[in-house]
């Protein structure tokens, strides 16, 4: 970790310990080492910092592209781990940058539907994330946030709610990336919205925390 990064590390585990009451669901999943990705559900602005400080590990985020250039925040974005992307996340240069990270070795946090909630429903997932896991080689990881309540669309300031997150069994997509680096071109399409449904789908069956594992 950056001092930059650990100092936001330790705020955020204090805050989300003290004011949103937060439960945090097998960690232990994510590899501690080593390239991962990990695909969650965006339920507010809460869910990077939450997500990132549930772990022992240092994340990388993805960040609009414009905001680097800024004397104040891009500074500040580079010593957090952020990632230059463009605003949809699925321009050349943005999922470049993305596989550089993953190929380094590092862990990249990725929200698949691109946007908050408006509802607290979860959104169909945006293209790019399935191309950006089958031409890496990283495990993903699927991760279920619950931060609605506390700091949804419909709030303009955050509330003291519990908030959640729960981390998915490691999915692997090697037997896919096989296929993926032989198949004729117009069936990778269709490989990379498998992958995109299928890793949505891991993060839907993962039940609310009250539920169980």
């Amino acid at each position: 970790m950056t001092p930059l990064y650990w100092l936001a590390w330790s705020a955020s585990r204090m805050l989300f310990r003290n004011l949103f009451r937060c439960r945090v669901y097998h960690p232990e999943r994510v590899p501690l080492t080593g390239s991962v990705i990990l695909a969650a559900n965006h339920e507010s602005y809460l869910d990077p910092p939450f997500v990132g400080c549930s772990l022992p590990r240092p994340i990388n985020y993805l960040a609009r592209e414009d905001l680097f250039s800024n004397r104040l925040s891009g500074p500040f974005l580079r010593g957090l781990n952020s990632v230059p992307v463009d605003r949809s996340g699925g321009g050349a240069r943005g999922l470049k940058n993305i596989l550089d990270r993953l190929l380094n070795g590092d862990a990249i946090l990725i929200f698949p539907e691109g946007t908050r909630t408006r509802d607290g429903e979860m959104k169909a997932a945006q293209a790019g994330i399935g191309l950006a896991i089958l031409r890496s080689r990283a495990p993903v990881v699927p991760v279920r946030v619950w931060t609605y309540n506390a700091y949804g669309r419909h709030h303009a300031v955050p509330r003291m709610a519990t908030t959640a997150v729960k981390f998915g069994r490691p999915i692997r997509f090697d037997s896919m990336r096989e296929r993926a680096g032989i198949c004729p071109r117009p069936e990778l399409r269709t490989l990379y919205q498998q992958a995109t449904e299928e890793t949505m789908a891991a993060i839907a069956t993962l039940r609310p925390a009250m539920d169980g594992a």
